[in-house]
């Protein structure tokens, strides 16, 4: 019966491989990779000649399928990695793994180096209770929102990855929105320039502005929220819709965004659409009551 080995990679230093990692990239029939340049360079380095197809982030859904249909074919066993870390885990993965359980192959784990429990564990934060969300939203407004629902979970440690060129625009959001945060920001870990600053968002967001060197490497920030207290999200008993959505507008977004705000807060779109329709027709009566005049 084939196998699917889901194998952790080192996401810096080459020497933080397993030797059961490098033993089943040496065994399987066939890798699935990431980016299979990046995984072959790894091979080389080790002397493994195991061949390689592609699995990444555009084109896993269809290739999952193919990959479960051939391993069953020729009962291959097969690894799947990722080129950094864990696959799965905030990297492509799922369809692969889904798939060939869904048909009966046995999925194994060989767990290894993720860059979320390293940054956990020099973070220096109690740990015992944490959430891990991939990379936040880009744009200001769907990031606040967000950070909010994140600080309204409970969970007292929030981990996200971000990019060396958004790392101050997040870092400078957290500050506008959590007051009391404390962060815990690690780039290149386990490489030669491995760093981590920590302290209270602004004291963290100063430290990343004075450091020219700032937007090189990845990071993954460690949020503290357990001194953080934010305002509960407003329900309908709290206020009507058609006054929520006047909120929304007064915030400066257009009707339309309006609506898909409160949406997203979990109102149903029949409710919001028959606020809208109300709001607007307010808005109009208005406008004739001032042309009258």
């Amino acid at each position: 019966m084939p196998r699917l080995f889901i194998v952790a990679t080192p996401i810096g230093n080459l020497s933080d491989i397993s030797a059961r990692a490098l033993q089943t990239l040496r065994d399987c029939d066939l890798i699935a990779a990431e980016d299979t340049r990046v995984t072959r360079a790894l091979l080389n380095h080790f002397e493994i000649d195991t061949p390689c197809v592609s699995n990444h982030q555009h084109n896993e859904e269809n290739r999952a399928a193919p990959i479960v249909a051939r391993m069953l074919e020729e009962d291959l066993d097969v690894a799947l990695v990722t080129d950094a870390g864990t696959p799965c885990i905030s990297d492509p993965g799922s369809f692969l793994t889904k798939e060939a359980a869904a048909a009966g192959i046995e999925v194994l784990a060989v767990p290894g180096p993720t860059a979320m429990a390293s940054a956990l564990s020099v973070s220096g934060f109690d740990t015992r209770e944490f959430a891990f969300y991939g990379f936040l939203p880009r744009q200001k407004r769907e990031l606040s929102e967000k950070l909010l629902a994140i600080a309204r979970t409970g969970v007292p440690i929030a981990v996200a990855h971000e990019s060396p060129h958004r790392v101050i625009d997040l870092v400078s959001v957290i500050c506008e929105t959590l007051p009391g945060c404390r962060v815990s920001a690690s780039c290149d870990l386990t490489k030669l320039h491995e760093k981590t600053i920590r302290g209270t968002a602004e004291e963290v967001l100063a430290m990343l502005r004075a450091n020219e060197k700032a937007e090189k490497g990845e990071y993954c920030l460690v949020l503290d929220l357990h001194d953080v207290h934010v305002a509960e999200k407003k329900t309908a008993s709290d206020a009507s819709l058609e006054a929520r959505l006047f909120e929304q507008l007064m915030a400066g977004r257009d009707m339309r965004e309006a609506g898909d705000a409160l949406m997203e807060q979990g109102e149903k779109r029949n409710d919001v659409y028959r606020a809208r329709t109300a709001v607007q027709k307010f808005l109009e009566e208005l406008l004739e009551e001032d042309d009258d005049e």
